[in-house]
C-alpha cells in the first residue's frame, strides 16, 4: 500500500535560514514550532523526508561531512522524526543536477524507495525552487513566510501553520 508523505525544504523550514549558509551545528538553530509539527505530522501517519538544496558543497564553502553533521544535530533535536534526507550537492555555476530544485529527481527517488503516493502527499518549502518539482509530481504543497512567489496550493507562517492546515486543527491539538 503506497504511502503518504510530507516532503520538507530544510533552511527556512526546517531551520533559521542565513546568508551565509547553515552548515555548522553551532549554527543551526530550530524554527519555533518545528519539534511540535514534526511530531504532529509522524502521529498522523506521515513519512517525513527532507529534500535540500545545499549548493555551498560545490561553491567550497563547506563539506558533505560539515552538512551530516547539521543534520546529524537536527535529527537529534526531531527525536529521529525525520525518515530520510535527500540533498543535492550542485549549483548551476559549478556543476548541473537534476537533483537540485526545481528538479524533481530528489522527489522521485523518495517516491519510487518509500512507495509514496503523491496525490496523498504534501510539500512544505519557502521557495518557488521548492514548490515547483512538488506540483509537477502532484503533490500538494504550502509555501511557508507568507511568500507567494511558487504558485503553492497554500500559503502559511510557518511549518506549524502549515501542519494545522495539513492535519486540520482539532486532529493538531489533540
Amino acid at each position: 500500500m503506497s504511502k503518504k508523505c510530507v516532503f520538507l525544504d530544510r533552511d527556512g523550514v526546517i531551520n533559521e535560514d542565513s546568508p551565509d549558509y547553515v552548515y555548522k551545528p553551532e549554527s543551526f538553530q530550530l524554527i519555533p514550532g518545528v519539534p511540535e509539527a514534526i511530531k504532529a505530522i509522524k502521529a498522523a501517519g506521515y513519512l517525513i523526508i527532507v529534500a535540500t538544496n545545499q549548493s555551498g558543497i560545490a561553491k567550497g564553502l563547506y563539506t558533505r561531512e560539515d552538512m551530516r553533521a547539521c543534520h546529524s544535530l537536527m535529527q537529534k533535536k526531531l527525536d529521529h522524526c525525520i525518515d530520510h534526507i535527500y540533498y543535492a550537492p550542485f549549483h548551476e555555476s559549478v556543476s548541473k543536477s537534476l537533483s537540485r530544485k526545481p528538479g524533481s529527481l530528489m522527489f522521485e527517488r523518495a517516491i519510487a524507495r518509500f512507495d509514496i503516493d503523491p496525490y496523498q502527499s504534501w510539500m512544505v518549502g519557502d521557495k518557488a525552487r521548492d514548490i515547483i518539482p512538488a506540483k509537477k509530481l502532484g503533490i500538494k504543497t504550502v509555501q511557508v513566510d507568507g511568500l507567494t512567489d511558487g504558485g503553492a496550493d497554500h500559503v502559511a507562517k510557518d511549518l506549524y501553520a502549515a501542519c494545522e492546515f495539513i492535519l486540520g486543527s482539532d486532529q493538531f491539538r489533540s
